[in-house]
């Protein structure tokens, strides 16, 4: 069978101690889980001894995990099993490492998959590495802050109008988007500077292509107008967006997070509750500014095209 290995870590402000306590604790996991926050209607039963959980949802499918062992608060080991949507199971555990000030938090797994699913083997590593450094992200947050800026809200197929808008393209990779997307949305605005009231709604981005094996991200940074320019500067381009129907999520909080969206709205789409237009591609709508709001109130809007 097919072997996977994934292993995500960060640098969390506490000691191993207080790491470890919120570890052990199935009951604590609700609140920065990357797969619970996409599938709130799922099922938790967490054991009186509070050594095992079990869950079952929609879009998270059904499986438990128990606590095997703890050594002091370095190690912490667990057995994983998944019943739905296939049946599998893993060897979870995280490492913590005291690094002055600081924890070096690493969460490691190994499983394999059915042999009929061997071709999604760099994929499938590849989500799974995603959704462990969403979680870490949010654990983070958690533990410094006493709470994750991250909430979701699902609010189905809605009827998209068609709009003109001027963009800039780039091609970069995950972890550069924080530094090029200002960069891009500050060369699009620069033809309207002088003409606001010719921007006719709010920025977005589309993604024409997300190669997540790759670590490789087309996009376009969009800004919509009444009219065309007259002159643009070389490298910023008008298009059309056509009137679309398409499945909406809201996430309110830090962009770091917004990958809880986009997970949870394609695992609707997996799941068959609603059916993904591929021909068109997805974006994200930003409903305030990063320059006048703070990160726990930032509004984005995230459409993923229907059928």
């Amino acid at each position: 069978m097919p072997k996977m290995h994934v292993e995500k870590s960060i640098a969390i402000n506490a000691t191993t101690e207080k790491i470890a306590t919120v570890l052990k604790n199935f009951n604590e996991w609700k609140a920065w889980s990357p797969w619970l926050i996409m599938d709130p209607q799922a099922t938790v039963t967490i054991a009186d001894d509070n050594k095992s959980y079990a869950w079952e949802g929609k879009r998270v499918g059904e499986g438990n995990m128990v606590i095997d062992n703890v050594i002091a608060n370095e190690e912490i080991n667990y057995s994983l099993t998944f019943l739905k949507p296939w049946k599998s199971k893993a060897k979870v555990k995280f490492v913590l490492t005291q690094e002055n000030e600081n924890t070096k938090l690493t969460w490691l797994m190994d499983s394999s998959l059915p042999f009929f699913l061997f071709f999604l083997k760099k994929m499938m590593t590849a989500f799974i590495g995603m959704d462990y450094e969403r979680g870490l992200t949010m654990l983070k947050e958690y533990i410094e802050q006493g709470e994750v800026n991250s909430t979701l809200g699902f609010e189905g197929i809605h009827t998209v109008d068609s709009c003109q808008y001027i963009a800039v393209k780039r091609t970069c990779s995950a972890e550069e988007l924080e530094k090029s997307m200002p960069e891009d949305f500050g060369r699009v605005y620069a033809p309207l500077m002088e003409n606001m009231d010719n921007v006719a709604g709010n920025p977005f981005t589309i993604y024409d292509k997300w190669d997540v094996v790759n670590n490789k991200v087309n996009y376009k940074a969009c800004v919509p107008v009444k009219e065309i320019p007259s002159e643009l500067a070389e490298g910023i381009f008008s298009e059309k967006l056509p009137q679309l129907k398409a499945n909406k999520i809201k996430h309110t909080g830090a962009y770091h997070h917004l990958g809880n969206a986009w997970t949870a709205a394609y695992s609707m789409g997996r799941n068959k509750e609603f059916k993904i237009n591929k021909k068109t591609p997805p974006f994200e709508v930003y409903l305030n500014s990063p320059k006048d709001t703070a990160p726990k109130d930032l509004m984005v809007e995230v459409f993923i095209p229907a059928k």
